[in-house]
């Protein structure tokens, strides 16, 4: 059977676009008492940023702490907060940053309209009722974060993604001006999460046209700005931005492969970004993708990125395990690399070779 596909309602797309956020959210500020959650990365603190957020006097506003990925536990303490207010729920809940505080507003969004801990929907298709409205405003560009049908959350025993129709936010802004602060090495991480996502979503079983269609173009305008004489510059950014928006569609009518698979597990123990994680997982997948880890590594050399080195070289033989562990659940990944028969494949033996290689 096909599935009927939920993408971002609304776009707003162009530079400076984000000075009209207020307009958009006026049209939901049904009453006097309407309030929006407005959820702000850290990163803007103390930034004049801060003062172009449309904050009426009774709306809340929340600056999100980004050092590791988005956690259930966080989730379930926000929406907390909020509902002991006695308020009510938000007409929309603003999510303004990278993939992380964009997947919390998407997933806090969620919860104040399910019962119960956030944990308890990780996986496809466990939410049974519509969120409150949701806008996400990407700050860095790569994650696809801002147009994906998954929020990917770390619980208490596993990292796995609130996934489903109702997951994707219903409004997206697109400013290209927003992504020019970023500083190079999180850039490049973070933007190597697209072009992996093009990668994986080619190379594997659930490869579909229109999933080609978008990633091509994504990957395209990937190669042209970290292939290029000085990836910096406006005409660039904007590139970026698009590159994420359409990779992140991609993935809608594909899947991530054996990267992100491992990545998991690798983030689940240690913590780390997803961008730097991919990037340190991917820099070892010559095995799956030789062409392409080949040209990432020429992207690291033109634009001066180093990776850490032995990343895993003390962890724990128990650490490593349980990064098997998890990255053995993602069954759809690996059938996605693989075929039905992966665990023929992907085995234990392999997946510890690989890691300590990071």
């Amino acid at each position: 059977m096909f599935r009927n596909l939920k993408a971002v309602g609304r776009v707003l797309y162009g530079r400076n676009s984000f000075d009209q956020l207020d307009d958009v959210l006026s049209e939901l500020r049904i009453n006097d008492d309407s309030f929006v959650l407005f959820l702000v990365d850290e990163y803007f603190l103390g930034n004049d940023f801060m003062k172009r957020i449309p904050v009426h006097t009774q709306d809340i506003l929340k600056v999100i702490e980004v050092k590791e990925e988005p956690k259930t536990k966080i989730v379930d303490e926000i929406v907390a907060e909020v509902k002991s207010l006695g308020k009510g729920s938000p007409v929309s809940v603003v999510g303004m940053g990278g993939g992380s505080v964009m997947d919390y507003a998407k997933a806090t969004r969620l919860m104040f309209t399910n019962e119960g801990s956030s944990s308890l929907y990780q996986g496809l298709d466990l939410i049974k009722n519509k969120g409150v409205h949701c806008t996400v405003i990407p700050t860095i560009s790569g994650c696809g974060a801002e147009v994906s049908m998954t929020t990917v959350l770390t619980g208490p025993i596993k990292k796995l993604g609130i996934k489903g129709n109702f997951t994707p936010a219903d409004q997206l802004v697109l400013d290209p001006a927003l992504i020019a602060s970023v500083p190079d090495p999180q850039r490049f991480y973070t933007a190597m999460d697209c072009y992996i996502h093009n990668i994986e979503a080619f190379n594997g079983q659930r490869k579909t046209v229109m999933g080609d269609s978008l990633g091509n173009e994504s990957l395209k305008l990937c190669r042209e700005i970290f292939l290029s004489e000085n990836s910096r510059t406006p005409e660039n950014d904007e590139k970026l931005m698009i590159a994420s928006y359409l990779g992140g569609l991609s993935l809608t009518y594909s899947e991530v492969g054996a990267c992100h698979a491992i990545s998991y597990g690798l983030a689940t123990v240690t913590g780390v970004h997803h961008g730097l994680g991919n990037c340190i997982v991917f820099n070892q997948l010559d095995e799956f993708y030789p062409e392409a880890v080949k040209e990432f590594r020429a992207m690291m050399k033109n634009n001066n990125i180093l990776l850490p080195v032995g990343f895993n070289a003390n962890r724990t033989p128990e650490e490593i395990e349980q990064m098997i562990d998890v990255s053995l659940t993602l069954i759809f990944m690996w059938a996605h690399v693989c075929g039905p028969d992966w665990q023929k494949i992907i085995t234990r033996e392999k997946l510890r070779g690989l890691l300590m290689k990071m």
